[in-house]
Parts: structure tokens; sequence; C-alpha cells
């Protein structure tokens, strides 16, 4: 007998009447805003990085104000990773140079740049500034809208110049968390206090400027010359504060004091939490269209076939990497858990060097022999190389989600209820995967993040898991901590884009803005 709760059918009911009260709202607010737009076309001009996980946000926020806002969209972007102009017919794509030269392409060029990324994200700053200069003075002379202001990933640094350069606004999206830019923005602080560069002997350490991260949390990046990271870090920060307004990809209800911070060492700023950006229309911003790997959608129909809540999902985004034996020790780890698992095994999971097989399997080779056979013969498991993630998280099959944290899955997995297990890599993961196990208290985290074993696993996944149960051992406070949060969090993401809801009132301000230009 499967333990969760039974009142499936009633939520679907509410939940399909406040989206049709929701549909009716976005129309009315669309009709006010298409009224005021109707006096003169705007153009704005978007600026991506050429990262998935910087990438879908960005498309998203595209589609965002080009159909509630009544805007016309160019995305500028590289040709290193470019995005798919057939998925989006309602926009302009303008490539432009960018120096980067790769003889591999999709996924397996992804994984190639992984292993120095902040070398990437560097070479662009500096390859692409007068490609991108050429490009808006051909638009600024062939346009017949009026381009009303750039709108560039934060760590594309090098648009502030070009866009002061023709005296056009700039205005910055954050694609992670506001939590982890109040951490980037500590840098000079924490390198001055010493806890950067980190040392082993100081990871538990707790950075009490920055509570409750530890050393181990704050969010670094290999790189073979770390000075590229504190230098594109000075640079993102600093070029902030000299934009017309920071979008975010989060909720107020979520990073309330985040955003206190933020608001007060940028107070000169307009700030613009308007996300979850794919609540908004779930179909209309799905990842879908801008994903770099072709998602595999026969995982829907396994997941179909499994009990409400009971599947735990794993991804690891599209740049996290492993060995062999943390590969190895995952699979057993999963079977040994005897819960129904959905597993994201991408090309290029295992080491940089490593490749999946094109045929006879996902893992052909990494994973003991039969293993793949077994686990998908007897229904117990389904691995796929790439998830529609959307999709599988908002199933009512999944109950639980081990993710390496990074700020789109984190806040997806936020959005539709499920707890997660957190297991970081860099960056802002790090960070995201700490307030979500001691602040937001939605999932909890693998301290020893260097060494998976195959017993943690299986005890941490079965703890994950329990969290849906009805009954709960009356000593285990955090876990009915995590499931009364879970339903919390989710109400909060669902009313703040609805009608009154904080960022809808944010949006229309971010409208007024562009307006204004």
């Amino acid at each position: 007998m499967n333990s969760y709760d039974g009142g499936d059918q009633t939520d679907l009911h509410d939940q399909k009447q406040q989206q049709q009260r929701q549909q009716e709202a976005e129309e009315a607010a669309g009709n006010k805003l298409m009224m005021r737009l109707q006096q003169g076309g705007r153009r704005l001009v978007l600026f991506p990085s050429p990262l998935q996980g910087h990438l879908n946000p960005m498309l998203q926020l595209a589609t965002l104000l080009h159909t509630k806002g009544g805007f016309s969209i160019t995305v500028v972007h590289t040709r290193f990773n470019s995005p798919s102009p057939s998925n989006y017919p309602q926009f302009n794509f303008e490539p432009i140079s960018d120096g980067i030269i790769s003889s591999s392409s999709g996924a397996d060029q992804e994984s190639n740049i992984t292993s120095d990324f902040i070398a990437l994200i560097t070479a662009i700053n500096v390859n692409c500034v007068d490609p991108f200069r050429d490009c808006l003075l051909r638009l600024l002379s062939d346009d017949h809208d009026h381009i009303a202001c750039i709108i560039a990933d934060a760590t594309m640094h090098f648009t502030q110049a070009v866009a002061e350069s023709l005296q056009l606004p700039r205005i910055i999206l954050r694609t992670s968390s506001i939590t982890s830019f109040v951490a980037f923005a500590a840098f000079p602080l924490l390198l001055q206090k010493g806890y950067l560069p980190m040392q082993d002997s100081e990871l538990e350490k707790p950075v009490r400027e920055l509570p409750p991260l530890k050393v181990k949390d704050l969010p670094v990046v290999n790189t073979k010359k770390p000075k590229n990271l504190y230098e594109l870090v000075a640079q993102m920060i600093e070029k902030a504060r000299s934009s017309s307004g920071i979008i975010w990809n989060s909720f107020e209800q979520l990073e309330q004091p985040a955003l206190d911070i933020i608001r007060r060492d940028f107070h000169h700023i307009p700030i613009f939490p308007i996300g979850p950006f794919h609540k908004w229309s779930p179909a209309a911003y799905s990842s879908k269209r801008s994903s770099l790997l072709p998602e595999d959608h026969s995982c829907i129909s396994w997941l179909d076939r499994q009990a409400p809540r009971s599947v735990v999902y794993v991804s690891f985004g599209s740049l996290a990497d492993m060995n062999e034996t943390e590969l190895v020790e995952m699979a057993w780890g999963l079977v040994n858990s005897d819960q129904p698992f959905l597993w994201v095994v991408r090309p290029g999971l295992v080491n940089r060097a490593s490749s999946c097989s094109s045929g006879g399997g996902v893992v052909a080779g990494l994973l003991p022999d039969g293993f793949e056979e077994m686990v998908t013969k007897s229904g117990r498991g389904c691995l796929v190389k790439w998830a529609p993630q959307q999709q599988v998280l908002a199933h009512p099959a999944v109950g639980g989600f081990w993710t390496h944290s990074g700020w789109n899955s984190t806040l997806e997995s936020v959005c539709e209820g499920v707890p997660m297990l957190c297991r970081p890599f860099f960056g802002d993961q790090m960070v995201n995967a700490r307030f979500v196990s001691e602040v937001w208290k939605v999932g909890f985290q693998f301290e020893n993040c260097r060494h998976l074993e195959r017993g943690e696993v299986e005890r941490a996944i079965r703890r994950l898991m329990a969290v849906h149960h009805a009954q709960l051992d009356d000593d285990d406070e955090e876990m009915r901590i995590v499931r009364v949060r879970v339903r919390e969090l989710k109400e909060k993401a669902d009313l703040c884009v609805k009608e009154g809801g904080s960022s809808i009132q944010s949006i229309e301000c971010l409208f007024n803005l562009i307006l204004s230009f």
C-alpha cells in the first residue's frame, strides 16, 4: 500500500479552476499593456550567455517580454551554442563572431568547454566587443522599431561599455539565485578576510559574514587561472552597478532577505524579481525549445505507470561531471534504495573526456554488465540522456529530486513542491544547496560531496522519499518541516504570478521602465 495523501483529485480540480482564473487575469493585463504599447514600437535587444543554464531563462524572458509586454525581440548571440531560430519564429536572431573554435557540436561541444568555462566566458567578453557593437550599429540604422534597451546576461559584462558608447540603456538578467549574487558581491570582503582562496583545512569553517554558509559553500569555480574567476566576478558586479536595472528569475517570498541586501547595496538600481519565468505560462515558457540536447519524452510514459510520489528523479544539469567510480556507487545506491528512479545520464556526465556510446544504451560500457538491462526490463528504473525536466517535475509520480542544485533546477523543483536531495558541484550550486537544506528547508544535502558511497546514497534516497509518507516517526521533526515547507513554497510560487502577486507588480514596473527609455 502506498503512503501518500489522498486529495490528488480535489487538488487537480482546484488547480484547473486556478489556472482558468489566472488565464483570465493574464488576458486582462495583456490587453492593458498592449493598449499602452500601440502608440509606438519598442524593440529589445537581448544578449544571452551561451551556456544551457543561462540560455534557457534568457529565452523564457524573451517570450515573457514579447507575449506580456508586446515588445519586439532581437536576440544577438554567439555562434557557439547558438539557439535555434526556427523554435522562435516571433523573434529575430543575429549571430555574431565569438572567436570560439571547436570541431564538435551540440552536447559534445558544451561538454568540451566545461573543463574551463570561466576561460570561455572571459574570452567571449573580449572577443565579442567589436562584433556586438557592429551588430547594434546595423540594427540602429536598419530597424524601423525604436531600440528601447539592451538586456544582457550579467556575465556578459562587456555589453555595458558597448551600450554606453551607443547611448543605449542596459538592463541585466541574473540567471542564478539572488542569494548567490550576494555571495559573489562579497568576494572582495571574502578575499580580505582570508576565506578565499579556499584552504582544505578551512572548508567546514562558518562564513560569519554570510550565514549559514560555510567556506565550502562559497561560489567558486575551478579554472586554470583563478584570477580569471575573481576578475569576471568583479566586472560582473561593477557593471551591474552601472546598469539601468537588474532582472531576477526569482520571487520576493523566496529570497526576501537577499533582496533586502541587494536593495540596500544597489540602492540606485531598480530591481525586478519577476520569476519564476516558466510559471507565467508553462507551455509558452517551456525550456524544450532552447534545449541544446534532444529531450527523451519516452520517460513520461514510464512515469505514467508509476505510483504517485514514488519516483526519485536524478539529474545533474548540463555541465557537472563525475568519475566512473562515483557513477557506479550512484547506480548501486539507487538500486538498493528500492525506489523507482528516472536517471538522466547525459553525454559528458562521466568526466569530460568520457563519452556515452551513441548506440547500445544510455551508459554503455560505464556501468556494471547488465545493469541497464536489469533496471529497464524490471521496470525499476528508466535511464535517458536528457529529460523534459519541467514536465518530469510536474508529474504526479515524482516524489523527490536528486539535483546538482543549479538555479533553474532548484526553482523548478520549488515550484512543483518536490523535495530535493542536493549534491552541488561548483559555483552558485553550493550556495543554493545550503539554502535548500538550512534556510528554505525543502530538502537535504550530501555534506561530503567529494566522495559518493552506495550505502550513503541508499540511505539518503530513502530519507528523501519518506518526506511524503503519511506517518512519520515522532522524533523526525526535520522531515515533517520539509513536508510542510515544500507545500508552502509551492503555493507562494503559484501566487506570485497571479493577479496582485509580487511578480505581477514587479513586471509592471519593468515594463514602465522600458517604456520610459
